[in-house]
């Protein structure tokens, strides 16, 4: 009797012991499990708790304040520009629609990954045929396009595409924001942010030394052009750590110049950023070949560069693969032949 008591005694504290434990892990996980669902949807962006899963939302446009009843699912951007910046931002298979010169390789940095999903023009009756949720483009959008959409009951929202990087990050916060892929936007801007700080510290180690004078230029129809301050080769240009020598001359955005100016303008690079097969290579011989060009010290001394065309004049965050190619070119000993490649997808 005495024996079966001891063991009962024995074995109660291992029971209590036991349940107790397996009490704690329930109520650990329930905890967890608790601490951990909305983590994943709620993120701060400049400072603001955003939670991805509020809906409806309203953001502020060039357009006005725009309310947007859900996530969307159905996208339509009608600029290359926003085409890019959407891509990198949501899953392809939620495009309907994109601009045409979105496909050319010559334009677009995403024309791989484009060619499936039907171009558009912006005629509001082709595009509502789409039925898309949203329409994401720019100021230059037509005005009566955009209230024939809105009587069609589809949301369009115009946002700028600046050609400062820094501003362009805060387009891809507020796509960010209308796509309900705000976690998704900060990633894309940390991956910019680290790849800009970069060449900002190769310029950072060099700043003792004299930056050298960059002139973009390209040719049409038998007019030279250059661009000036307030462009996007502009803003590259001094991004990528160099003089823009066109602004130094007083030209703003892109503007025609001559030979003449060109030859004033003395640059220590000069960049075309325009097709080799549209002219360019063209435009580089008689650059090269012309006898008035001789003393000019980019001619002189050989530093007449092709650029991608893409890289250069398409309004998206891949103008930093303008300011890295720019770079190597301006930082040779610093950067080497590094390789900086295209950008994460979602």
């Amino acid at each position: 009797m005495n024996e079966l008591n001891d063991d009962r005694n024995r074995i109660r504290p291992l029971l209590i012991t036991i349940i107790s434990s397996l009490v704690a892990t329930i109520l650990l996980i329930i905890g967890f499990n608790l601490v951990k669902e909305p983590a994943t949807d709620i993120i701060e962006n400049n400072g603001q708790t955003i939670n991805e899963n509020t809906w409806p939302r309203e953001v502020t446009a060039l357009n006005g304040t725009i309310l947007i009843l859900e996530k969307p699912q159905r996208i339509l951007t009608a600029s290359v520009g926003h085409d890019e910046l959407t891509v990198a931002l949501v899953r392809l298979d939620k495009l309907v629609g994109v601009a045409g010169i979105t496909k050319d390789q010559t334009y677009s940095n995403i024309a791989d990954l484009v060619q499936s999903i039907p171009s558009i023009d912006r005629d509001p009756e082709n595009i509502a045929a789409l039925n898309p949720d949203i329409v994401v483009t720019s100021e230059y959008f037509p005005e009566e396009s955009v209230r024939r959409l809105n009587d069609l009951k589809i949301p369009v929202v115009q946002t700028s595409l600046p050609s400062n990087i820094e501003e362009q990050m805060d387009i891809i916060f507020l796509l960010g924001r209308i796509y309900g892929e705000e976690q998704r936007a900060a990633q894309l801007v940390s991956e910019i942010a680290e790849r800009y700080d970069f060449i900002n510290s190769i310029i950072q180690q060099n700043n003792t030394y004299e930056k050298k004078k960059v002139l973009s230029i390209t040719r049409y129809s038998d007019q030279i052009w250059a661009a000036g301050s307030n462009s996007t080769e502009g803003m590259i240009i001094e991004s990528a750590g160099g003089i823009n020598a066109a602004s130094e001359s007083g030209i703003k955005g892109n503007m025609t110049t001559s030979i003449e100016g060109v030859i004033e303008m003395d640059p220590e690079i000069i960049i075309i950023t325009q097709p080799r097969e549209s002219g360019g290579d063209e435009f580089r011989e008689d650059l090269v070949n012309s006898k008035v060009t001789q003393e000019v010290t980019a001619v002189f001394n050989n530093q007449i560069y092709f650029m991608e065309t893409k890289y250069f004049t398409t309004l998206s965050f891949w103008n930093i693969r303008g300011i890295e190619e720019l770079a190597k070119l301006l930082w040779a000993e610093d950067i080497g032949d590094k390789s900086f490649g295209g950008f994460s997808l979602p």
